[in-house]
């Protein structure tokens, strides 16, 4: 195992992840070396199809590499058995998932408690907790007793954001968290998980298309076919590269 400094919460090396077998064997990381330092928003940008969303599905414990290595604040889901990775994901990652994942049976309110439930937090302080979270994210009583079903795309988003953050997790990843939402919500969205990752102790890897969102970035890492190009601070900087390489074409 390679040592970690104790300002890193997430380190990547030689990333690589394969789908099928032989011939037929689709490639979706080729050897991702990344680093996300303690109390900053890292994003995750590039074409579709260019391994951001298998990566942050690996640093989130959700998939297991072919080969390399992924650590979570030191420590590797590989060397865990299913019981104590399902554990450490519980008490310490929190998933804002594209597709949104909410039990279509339970309330918004209801849905934002899991995370807690499954914690061991009694059902009534969850659900305390669960609705001081969705007004955090502009939701009020009628939406929070909502079914999902009942939901706009955005509002489910924003379920989901809330369902993330609630258990206070020192990692956040986040796949696409505005891309349901207006100008105005996302930056309310983001300012929200902006404010999360800036506390001690914690991080947030967002993957986007929305440039929109850029300047809440930290730093910002470029992705194409399973590589990491390049990592910058800033929107601009990231842009200036990318007019650069595309005038020594």
């Amino acid at each position: 195992m390679y040592a970690q400094p104790t300002n890193i919460a997430v380190q990547c090396h030689s990333l690589r992840k394969s789908f099928g077998q032989g011939t037929s064997a689709v490639q979706a990381l080729r050897g991702v070396d990344l680093e996300v330092h303690m109390g900053e928003l890292m994003m995750l940008v590039g074409p579709s199809g260019c391994g951001k969303t298998t990566l942050i599905s690996i640093i989130a414990g959700i998939l297991d590499q072919t080969e390399g290595e992924c650590s979570v604040f030191g420590q590797d889901f590989r060397r865990m058995n299913q019981t104590d990775k399902t554990r450490y994901r519980g008490q310490n990652i929190g998933f804002v998932f594209q597709a949104y994942n909410l039990i279509p049976t339970l309330t918004a309110a209801e849905n934002v408690t899991v995370p807690l439930l499954v914690l061991g937090e009694g059902r009534r302080k969850a659900m305390r907790q669960a609705r001081e979270m969705l007004q955090k994210v502009g939701f009020n009583d009628r939406m929070m007793n909502g079914m999902p079903s009942q939901l706009s795309g955005g509002q489910q988003q924003r379920v989901a954001i809330a369902r993330a953050l609630v258990h206070s997790p020192k990692l956040i990843v986040c796949d696409e968290p505005t891309a349901a939402l207006d100008h105005d919500t996302g930056q309310s969205v983001m300012e929200l998980l902006r404010g999360t990752a800036l506390q001690e102790g914690r991080a947030l890897v967002v993957v986007t298309h929305d440039a929109r969102i850029y300047g809440f970035a930290d730093r910002i890492a470029k992705l194409d076919d399973g590589h990491v190009e390049r990592v910058v601070n800033s929107a601009s900087e990231l842009h200036e590269n990318q007019h650069i390489a595309g005038g020594a074409k």
